[in-house]
């Protein structure tokens, strides 16, 4: 059944009619153009009202949006779209996301599963992950948000089967040729002149390795002349990739994922993580980075002594992506490093 502004309004009613925990929640404002919901928005944000706001296409597609440029979500099931507005608005009364979990679980089980995954369909796993959540990858999480110890957090994948070979990688961004062949670490680095050697050049190095499947590259600024050989770049049979950039100065976090070519952003441009916050889907639910989405989720009901929405971030990533940093070649200073090389 196509979805019309009536048919939304009827069902909404007949829902929260059949649920006390729904009584006196309106349905959200629908807006039947871009302009008029911008205008809507834009009156909210000015009174600071906020709250989820929709708009209906002429095929039915409902968008969901909080803020002016924040889409939530498009879909086109009518039950789908009275879970999130049931979702948007028991998250809006606040209390814990377990609370919220299980508001939505008497609502309907339905609900509440699909709550406890993060997806649309309710299907995954609500299993506890049971691990510590700062190893792994969110250990650096923290001290990344300070550029400590690079500004770049860059990871390259093959394709299933295959590897990418670090060093080569590194040798492309522009590395010390020297370094690399004789294995080079960080603690050699740092330990030139007491350290302060290193202090002074630590924007011209890198550090490298392989981790859970993943070859991870970390550096500040790239040299001239990285990316000259893309014939050897393409030979090594890249096919996904995930950058995470720091400029702290400027309050930017971004995070970029490429795959077979191709940016996966849900044409939503530029990623900033500060867009995320705890118990909101920071991308497009349903999108193509919806498994990010439920992720999060998981990683914000198993861990709530997480208070750090960047290490729940990071968490997510290795529990959907498999992203790792050895922590302890980090710690004790073995893992792989090199200066770029120098330029005439």
């Amino acid at each position: 059944m196509e979805i019309t502004q009536r048919t939304l309004a009827e069902a909404w009613q007949r829902t929260t009619a059949r649920h006390p925990l729904l009584d006196g929640v309106e349905l959200p404002p629908v807006a039947l153009s871009d302009d008029e919901l911008d205008e809507w928005v834009e009156c909210a944000e000015e009174t600071e009202e906020g709250g989820l706001f929709l708009l209906l296409d002429e095929d039915g597609t409902v968008h969901g949006r909080h803020g002016l440029y924040r889409e939530a979500f498009a879909v086109r099931d009518l039950e789908q779209v009275l879970y999130l507005i049931a979702e948007s608005a028991i998250r809006g009364r606040g209390g814990s996301l377990e609370e919220v979990a299980d508001a939505l679980e008497r609502i309907d089980p339905v609900w509440g599963r699909r709550f406890r995954t993060g997806g649309l369909d309710g299907t995954g796993t609500v299993e506890a992950c049971g691990r510590d959540p700062l190893e792994g990858l969110a250990w650096i999480a923290g001290s990344w948000r300070e550029q400590d110890p690079y500004t770049t957090l860059a990871f390259f994948r093959a394709a299933p089967g295959r590897s990418i070979d670090a060093e080569r990688l590194a040798l492309l961004y522009g590395a010390d040729p020297a370094q690399v062949a004789a294995g080079t670490r960080l603690r050699d680095l740092q330990a030139v002149d007491g350290g302060r050697a290193h202090w002074d050049r630590q924007w011209e190095s890198c550090c490298f390795g392989q981790a859970g499947g993943w070859t991870f590259l970390l550096y500040h600024d790239t040299p001239p002349g990285s990316f000259a050989d893309t014939e050897a770049y393409d030979a090594l049979g890249v096919k996904e990739s995930v950058w995470l950039t720091a400029t702290s100065a400027k309050a930017i976090y971004s995070f970029a994922y490429m795959r077979d070519g191709r940016s996966v952003d849900d044409d939503g441009g530029m990623l900033e993580l500060i867009w995320y916050e705890r118990g909101r889907a920071p991308y497009l639910r349903g999108g193509e980075l919806d498994f990010l989405n439920r992720a999060l989720r998981r990683a914000e009901l198993d861990h709530p002594e997480l208070t750090s929405t960047f290490q729940l971030y990071f968490h997510a990533l290795e529990e959907s992506l498999g992203l790792r940093l050895p922590r302890g070649d980090f710690a004790e200073g073995e893992v792989r490093a090199a200066y770029w090389r120098p330029h005439p």
